[in-house]
């Protein structure tokens, strides 16, 4: 703007060509003061104020690199501990299989020895020796084959004990240790749960026929837990049934039937499932053999 000298005013254009506005001319020599003091100390505030954002902001970015050096050593830390901690269980878990693979072994040795000293009295409860391998078989039931890991072991690298507990089964006379059949059969059931274990001891030819027999054995408890055990392999969906499988035999559904009368309400409904499961696995067979 250029301003117009007149007396102690001065004219500044504003706006139009020919509009102007009155000044006095110590308003602007006050207001070009304090233009020109905002030109020489505006910088300097501005700049320090700067200096400081950009010293603050170094900061922070050295503080981030240090933490993210921190936390990748952390992370290093960890998975050099995770990896340790997964050999350390690795070896663990061998030496437990060792030690399991060994009481395995002595349980069935143990069990074998008893059942052939046994003779056919009802009475071997009083067989010295009887508490302890009732003991055992109750170790190998409860706290082996009862868990998903005892029973991989038991379906893979023990398999020597359901082809015993199987065998000792079919040795041995109705009413007979009751107690100890229950928990040999406690074993197989547990076994049968997961799927290597069934597809393992589905295959033993002498399995169905023992527990067909120990579906007459005379101790409820042992009817019971022989009925458990069927039920188990009547789901597998891969069981094979043959022209002479016992499956077929009319006498099993006559068994089963006799059962449902059980004056025992457990024994019943047990019986009263099998029943139902049996007709089903026929049912799927006879719809298999039309579509062949």
């Amino acid at each position: 703007m250029d301003p117009v000298q007149g007396g102690n005013l001065k004219f500044l254009k504003k706006g139009t060509e020919n509009g102007f506005v009155l000044v006095r001319k110590r308003d602007l020599d006050k207001l070009t003061t304090e233009v020109m003091q905002l030109r020489e100390f505006l910088p300097k505030v501005l700049n320090r104020g700067f200096g400081e954002i950009l010293h603050e902001t170094q900061a922070t970015r050295s503080t981030m690199e240090h933490v993210t050096k921190e936390q990748e050593y952390l992370r290093q830390e960890c998975l050099h501990l995770q990896s340790r901690l997964e050999a350390v269980q690795v070896e663990c878990q061998k030496e437990r299989e060792g030690k399991l693979q060994a009481l395995l072994v002595v349980a069935s040795q143990t069990l074998q020895s008893f059942i052939g000293f046994m003779d056919e009295e009802r009475h071997s409860e009083e067989l010295q020796g009887y508490q302890f391998v009732q003991a055992l078989t109750g170790t190998v039931s409860t706290d082996i084959a009862a868990v998903s890991c005892g029973r991989e072991f038991l379906s893979t690298t023990a398999q020597f004990v359901p082809d015993t507990i199987i065998k000792l089964l079919e040795r041995m006379k109705p009413g007979v240790c009751p107690k100890i059949k229950v928990l040999m059969l406690s074993t197989l059931y547990n076994v049968s749960i997961s799927v290597k274990g069934q597809k393992y001891i589905s295959q033993n030819p002498a399995l169905l026929s023992v527990i067909w027999k120990l579906l007459d054995d005379g101790d409820w408890t042992v009817c019971l837990q022989s009925l458990r055990l069927l039920q188990s392999l009547m789901l597998d969906e891969e069981q094979l049934i043959s022209e002479d499988s016992i499956w077929l035999d009319p006498e099993l559904k006559l068994c089963l039937q006799r059962l449902c009368s059980s004056p025992k309400p457990s024994l019943r409904e047990a019986a009263v499932q099998a029943l139902k499961d049996l007709q089903v696995l026929l049912q799927g067979w006879r719809s298999e053999q039309i579509g062949t």
